[in-house]
């Protein structure tokens, strides 16, 4: 008998679910940074610049401390490039977004995808939702629908592209879901990266100058069709803490869509709009009121309840 006892894995839901979390705390501070920057930067050259940032994280730290270069090579290349143009239709939209309205609004808005995602998961990948998934992912809906209150900004037509991006996001994951029982996250975190180095690389090179900016433009076009400017080293830090946030988020919620049902990891997202609120007032000055914090209370306490459960069945 072995002198040392070997500890026992953690349960894959708590490991996914930590992931499904962190990964959140990243795509927030990516908002944080974009949103900042929409006023004076233009939308590809955010890209371009926060993309140059992750790759050179994942390439040189992510990559090495999950098995090597090799993990780059794939049979999946055509499955890569479709989920990197999900990801960049979600991303585009959504930041479109965020430059015309407050990040709360846009980030509780974007969060009818986990419905989304789950409904993907039940037609593409065959999984089950329970009733206790679905009143979870239902309570963080209702929270969602406090939070966007009718009569308010949220329901202007900008209001459309967090919904698209959420479709969008719902497709990007469901393929990440399908594609991690052969690939690593690092390496559909990598080949992410890649997709939207080329992207705005090929955008810049059209829209660059700011020739097809309209005169009278609203903050949405005007981010997504300015001409490229030489950044100022004050927003430097900035455009460094979006490259970390993407790499951080990309990389983490591969990993928890790699590990755990669709359904599951969902929901967990919703801890990004708390998150959305801290940067709104301490950034932003958009300060929420009474019913916003109970549309938060709804959303947190329906992504606890629902990794407290599946880490009880794991366990």
């Amino acid at each position: 008998m072995s002198g040392a006892t070997a500890r026992p894995a953690p349960p894959v839901a708590l490991v996914g679910g930590l992931c499904a979390v962190g990964a959140a705390l990243g795509f927030s501070l990516n908002d944080m940074a974009v949103k900042f920057l929409s006023g004076a930067y233009p939308l590809h050259q955010v890209v371009l610049f926060r993309s140059m940032v992750a790759l050179a994280i994942i390439l040189s730290v992510v990559i090495p401390l999950s098995g090597g270069y090799r993990i780059l090579r794939t049979t999946m290349l055509g499955k890569h490039l479709l989920r990197g143009c999900f990801i960049v239709m979600a991303n585009m939209t959504y930041f479109i977004a965020l430059a015309a309205m407050p990040i709360a609004d846009a980030t509780a808005i974007f969060f009818v995808s986990p419905l989304v995602i789950a409904l993907f998961s039940i037609v593409f990948l065959g999984e089950t939702v329970g009733p206790r998934r679905w009143t979870a992912i239902g309570a963080g809906l209702v929270g969602v629908i406090v939070m966007i209150r009718p009569g308010t900004e949220a329901f202007s037509p900008i209001a459309l592209l967090p919904l698209l991006a959420a479709t969008a996001y719902a497709a990007l994951n469901t393929m990440t879901r399908h594609m991690g029982v052969r690939e690593t996250a690092a390496s559909m975190a990598a080949y992410t990266q890649f997709t939207f180095l080329g992207f705005s690389l090929v955008f810049g090179l059209i829209a660059g100058r700011g020739d097809f900016l309209p005169v009278d433009a609203g903050p949405s076009v005007d981010f997504l069709l300015r001409g490229w400017i030489w950044p100022q080293m004050v927003d430097v830090p900035f455009f460094v803490l979006a490259g970390i946030g993407t790499a951080m988020g990309g990389f983490l919620i591969a990993q928890a869509y790699r590990l755990c049902e669709s359904a599951l990891v969902a929901p967990l997202e919703y801890v990004a709009m708390p998150m959305a609120v801290f940067w709104g007032v301490a950034i932003f000055g958009e300060w929420p009121d009474a019913v916003s914090w109970t549309g938060i209370s709804l959303i947190l306490g329906a992504g606890i309840y629902l990794i407290w459960r599946e880490t009880r069945k794991s366990a």
